[in-house]
């Protein structure tokens, strides 16, 4: 793979509840657990940044694909919810739930660009495999 860009980014402090922060300074942010998981729930956390960067990185592959179909995806969306909890075998894990919003284009044709964009997107391809990782078409 040839690289084009590489994000680097420092977390500092306690972990889920410290400091992270990328090496341009564009994303400055404190982390905190939530308090579903009995933290405070005062900073942001890696599971709200996964499903920010999900969701963007998937819509963008939706973009890419809509053009090459000349499909109109105007007024489009695709939100992400990132789920943690224990494995079975011990540690945790992560799912990952993306609802895509496609309101210009048929239920047939949202599902078949949905599943195109999820080969393409690198969040997808990158999770493949070690994460389950849910489609919903919204009907909105």
């Amino acid at each position: 793979m040839k690289i084009l860009y590489t994000a680097e980014a420092l977390a500092t402090g306690a972990g889920r509840n410290g400091h992270a922060r990328t090496s341009d300074g564009k994303l400055d942010v404190d982390l905190a657990m939530p308090t579903e998981m009995g933290g405070n729930g005062e900073g942001t956390n890696p599971e709200q940044l996964f499903a920010a960067g999900y969701a963007a990185c998937f819509h963008s592959a939706l973009q890419m694909i809509a053009r090459q179909e000349k499909a109109d995806i105007s007024d489009s969306a695709v939100g992400a919810r990132v789920g943690i909890g224990p494995t079975d075998g011990g540690g945790f894990g992560l799912a990952v739930t993306l609802e895509v919003t496609l309101p210009k284009l048929s239920a047939e044709q949202a599902r078949e660009l949905t599943e195109k964009a999820h080969q393409v997107c690198p969040y997808s391809n990158a999770t493949r495999g070690n994460i389950e990782v849910t489609l919903e078409i919204s009907e909105d």
